[in-house]
């Protein structure tokens, strides 16, 4: 499976905006939520990414996006019709090759030497079949993330096979439906913001996109029930990352990935004297 493209998909209303917040990464150097996505995607050997914007958003993201800025091409959502119908919209971008593909409001700390992108990438590779990043999260979080059921592949820590893929279930739908051998009680394996998708996830976005009632107050065309017929029609993995994905669409998601880049990176002992001096000024 070769994986050339990227999409990331940053036109959603509350969504826009944070790729343009500047961290300071790993390294110690101030950056945008925009460049470092773009780090982690050239690192896993990426050479061109589509980003999905809003009308009139394409200069402002040239900018944000730095010296990386020669990597990108932009497709338009003119109106907000979900993040499914957003993602379809580099269809052809993408021309029919599987492809990464990331959100434009999280943040990635990897706990190895490779990142996150490139475990995963490596891993759909040797799966030559389309697998989706999740993390083990708490139900009391399951209002903001997709989720997935299925069983654990023998042998192979850390993946399993896709059976059902839920948007933001409730608790008492996730405990019928999602839950996974392995797990801690109250935790569910949640999507983690990055996927490799073969070109039949694509397909079966068309699909929705033609199906779909148009017009105002027709419901957003969503990415999930994409990816749960994705495990009807062929192979469909979920991986444990040796990493960790942060929010930074919500509340206090951007001094959470903050403090954890911070920690993560080559100002570590100087960021936790000033904690150290904050909780004791308190």
């Amino acid at each position: 499976m070769e994986i050339r493209k990227a999409v990331i998909t940053a036109a959603g209303p509350n969504q826009d905006r944070l790729p343009l917040q500047r961290f300071v990464d790993l390294d110690g150097m101030e950056k945008t939520a925009l460049q470092i996505l773009l780090e982690e995607i050239i690192a896993a050997g990426i050479e061109e990414v589509g980003i999905v914007v809003r009308r009139g958003s394409q200069q402002v993201y040239r900018e944000a996006a730095g010296d990386y800025s020669r990597l990108l091409s932009f497709v338009e959502q003119p109106s907000p019709r979900g993040y499914g119908e957003a993602l379809y919209r580099a269809a052809s971008l993408v021309g029919g090759q599987a492809f990464l593909h990331l959100v434009s409001d999280h943040l990635y700390v990897s706990r190895q030497t490779r990142r996150c992108t490139q475990q995963l990438v490596e891993a759909a590779r040797a799966e030559n079949c389309s697998i989706s990043a999740v993390q083990p999260t708490r139900e009391s979080m399951l209002r903001y993330y997709g989720a997935i059921g299925g069983s654990p592949i023998a042998g192979r820590s850390g993946l399993y096979r896709i059976e059902r893929v839920l948007e933001k279930p409730t608790p008492t739908c996730a405990e019928q439906q999602l839950v996974v051998p392995g797990l801690r009680a109250g935790h569910y394996l949640c999507l983690f913001g990055m996927h490799v998708l073969t070109p039949q996830a694509m397909e079966l976005l068309g699909q929705a996109v033609a199906e779909a009632p148009t017009g105002d107050g027709s419901p957003p065309i969503m990415l999930t029930p994409a990816l749960e017929k994705l495990a009807q029609c062929e192979r469909y993995l979920a991986m444990e990352l040796e990493g960790t994905r942060y929010n930074i669409g919500v509340k206090y998601g951007l001094l959470t990935a903050q403090l954890a880049l911070a920690l993560s990176g080559s100002d570590r002992e100087e960021i936790l004297a000033k904690l150290v001096e904050l909780l004791a000024a308190r």
